[in-house]
């Protein structure tokens, strides 16, 4: 049996991205300004790193103490830490924060302070994800062993009850990167010679990603253990607190840009060429929300303009707001789909509703009626 491959068509509706890139270009030189970070960007990268690292201080010194403040600064931490995730170090892992790559791969570092691996992250997420978006066997994103993400995977029944039990498991996401998903993925990527990309064999992989983590479990959890004056099940619950915050937060940001009642699913084929080329994929499986909440998109990065950044992960998302302008006009013009929700709650609804659909066979019953 031929092994399954996924080439875009290179001639279909090429011009629509042709025109497009040279839109966005004009942009940026029309109004002289740089697709990397500018001093918002610089301003906010402080803001988020603080919010990780001063509470931290002030717990390991014990300027604030007692069970209820320390655990208001673990809080806090998991805010930093989900501000770092979606705001700083994903921009410098695409290489979008600056064009000094000594920059960027300083601030990808800090994905370490999430608990995870860098190189493992990149391979998913920009080798597999952003190439594959919504293909089944290659976007690691929509992989997942005790939840049905897309309709062209089989249904069992336990996922019946996957929209109620959802939200813990993404509480567990950063949390499962630290003590058990990375490990696996180092495995899975050397068998699929994915770690070659970003230059590792799978001992050095192994090596670096046990030294990373190990310096991270010392600052994040046995350090305070020893520092912080509470019992030692109030810090775990505290550690566990700053990870649930975090893994929630990525979770129900990413999930509805991807996996939603509107976007697409697609399998790989044995052989020959997919039915879109790779920039109209990205609009059918890719949307975006809330793109009025002007501090919402702060927040979380620029995430919720998720179009503009499968379209162009190498600009900054500070520039995002000003450039889904242009996506959008040209989207429609050229008559290729722009999904987006006005609100955030109303991309998480449709989020949970095509989870409730797909765990319970409410989705395929519907595609068997309509065929």
């Amino acid at each position: 049996m031929s092994r399954k491959v996924v080439k875009f068509n290179k001639v279909k509706d090429q011009e629509f991205f042709t025109e497009l890139r040279s839109r966005v270009n004009k942009h940026f030189d029309d109004n002289g300004i740089s697709k990397y970070a500018n001093l918002e960007m610089k301003l906010k990268t402080v803001f988020m790193i603080s919010l990780y690292f001063v509470p931290m201080a002030l717990m390991f010194t014990g300027t604030v103490t007692g069970l209820w403040p320390i655990m208001g600064l673990w809080a806090i931490m998991g805010l930093g830490m989900s501000g770092i995730g979606l705001s700083i170090m994903h921009d410098a892992n695409h290489g979008a924060y600056s064009k000094n790559k000594n920059v960027n791969k300083t601030l990808g570092f800090l994905i370490n302070f999430l608990g995870a691996y860098t190189a493992n992250w990149k391979i998913q997420h920009n080798v597999l994800h952003h190439s594959y978006t919504n293909i089944d066997e290659f976007d690691g994103d929509i992989e997942n062993p005790v939840m049905r993400f897309s309709p062209n995977q089989k249904r069992k029944s336990a996922f019946k009850y996957q929209a109620f039990y959802a939200p813990f498991l993404y509480a567990l996401m950063t949390f499962y990167w630290f003590v058990g998903k990375d490990f696996e993925r180092v495995s899975r990527y050397d068998k699929k010679k994915l770690l070659g990309t970003q230059g590792l064999t799978y001992k050095s992989a192994m090596g670096w990603m046990i030294f990373h983590k190990t310096w991270y479990l010392l600052l994040t959890l046995v350090l305070p253990l020893i520092v912080v004056d509470l019992a030692w099940w109030q810090t775990i619950l505290g550690f566990l607190l700053m990870h649930g915050i975090t893994g929630l937060t990525l979770a129900l940001i990413f999930q509805p840009a991807h996996v939603i009642e509107e976007t697409e699913f697609f399998v790989p084929s044995n052989t020959g060429t997919a039915e879109n080329n790779w920039a109209v994929h990205q609009l059918r499986t890719t949307s975006n929300f809330a793109n009025n909440a002007v501090v919402f998109s702060w927040f979380v990065g620029g995430l919720n303009n998720q179009v503009e950044h499968h379209l162009f992960p190498k600009i900054c998302h500070v520039h995002y707001r000003k450039i889904s302008k242009i996506v959008e006009a040209t989207a429609k013009e050229y008559g290729v789909p722009y999904h987006k929700h006005k609100t955030f709650f109303a991309a998480v609804k449709s989020h949970f509703s095509l989870l409730n659909d797909l765990g319970t066979g409410k989705y395929d019953e519907m595609q068997a009626a309509k065929a």
